[in-house]
């Protein structure tokens, strides 16, 4: 049933394995604990960084695929994406499974878009089991949307560390575990920023919008989850998502955190924290589903926040536009 933005799963799939890859920065952070795996180094065994990021991707599939008891030939999708153009982190990790490929993009929202589509699909009867994820990584987008590494370049405060880190889940019509229970898809919102190193005062406003959008559709409150959770908004960001949606007169408690803000810790000097595909699809396929899979808690709000650009929209000027897409995943008998 649709409702405005808002999609109700019937066949609510079930989320049966994840698994989650993480740098060396990345493992030293608060939630270093709880990834399945640590590079030793950024470059992964490659040589070069956008080949590390690639074999990030082909190592979260296996791993998920492998937790979820499910063999590859039962399989019958991969959903992925990145922020690399053409998605090739994506694209050539596909190659090498045999396996049907659809590759999505929504910047750093990806994760929620790919759970959203693999959800439907999964409700639909399309597919029994389909393969979700996405990765980044700190030099290889650095040097696609900044400037090279080699350079030195001062960070100004208002910047984040793209996190490199890639995460995936495998959702299955049957099986044990959380369900995806319903998606809200969110409009493309550009307050005018133009700013590339002030990616949270680009992405607030769509999560904002997807939020309230959210809670109208649903006529839910915040109080109806255990965790409300943006993904890469950083600590300006998120504070300023707080004041956008008070003046619409909606309150997030102490249930919303971002995962960018608590990304890293603060003697590793990220400035406003963490971003990047792999910041929320990191966190969400360990400690979230973690959690989830624990019942320590039973229903979140994962709302992964994108920044629409290119180097191309950005060389000629443009502004900034944000998306940002709605999983709600519980607990349910």
């Amino acid at each position: 049933m649709a409702k405005r933005q808002s999609i109700y799963f019937y066949n609510k799939p079930i989320i049966t394995g994840s698994y989650s890859i993480v740098g060396p920065k990345e493992g030293n952070g608060p939630f270093g604990q709880y990834f399945d795996f640590i590079m030793e180094k950024d470059f992964f065994g490659e040589k070069t960084y956008e080949k590390a990021e690639r074999k990030m991707i082909e190592h979260v599939i296996k791993g998920a695929i492998k937790k979820s008891k499910i063999g590859a030939d039962k399989i019958n999708l991969i959903l992925s994406g990145d922020l690399l153009n053409q998605i090739i982190s994506s694209s050539y990790a596909a190659r090498q499974f045999s396996i049907p490929y659809l590759g999505l993009f929504g910047a750093c929202s990806t994760m929620a878009e790919t759970l959203a589509v693999g959800a439907m699909l999964i409700d639909g009867g399309f597919f029994d089991n389909v393969v979700c994820s996405t990765a980044s990584h700190f030099s290889t987008a650095e040097r696609q949307f900044r400037f090279p590494l080699e350079l030195g370049n001062q960070r100004v405060p208002t910047s984040q560390w793209t996190v490199t880190g890639a995460g995936a889940c495998v959702l299955s019509k049957e099986g044990k575990g959380p369900r995806i229970t319903m998606a809200t898809f969110g409009k493309v919102v550009d307050y005018n920023i133009t700013d590339v190193n002030n990616m949270g005062a680009a992405m607030a406003p769509a999560a904002a919008d997807t939020i309230l959008t959210h809670f109208k559709d649903t006529k839910r409150d915040p109080s109806y989850y255990d965790l409300i959770v943006t993904g890469d908004l950083g600590k300006l960001g998120s504070e300023i998502l707080i004041d956008l949606l008070e003046e619409k007169g909606l309150k997030l408690g102490t249930n919303y955190t971002d995962c960018g803000h608590v990304y890293f810790s603060r003697k590793q000097d990220t400035m406003c924290g963490g971003s990047g595909c792999g910041c929320s699809a990191s966190i969400f396929a360990s400690f979230i589903l973690g959690k989830l899979n624990k019942k320590e808690i039973n229903r979140v709000l994962f709302l992964p926040t994108g920044a629409l650009m290119s180097t191309t929209a950005s060389q000629q000027g443009d502004s900034i536009p944000g998306i940002c897409h709605a999983v709600v995943i519980e607990n349910i008998e």
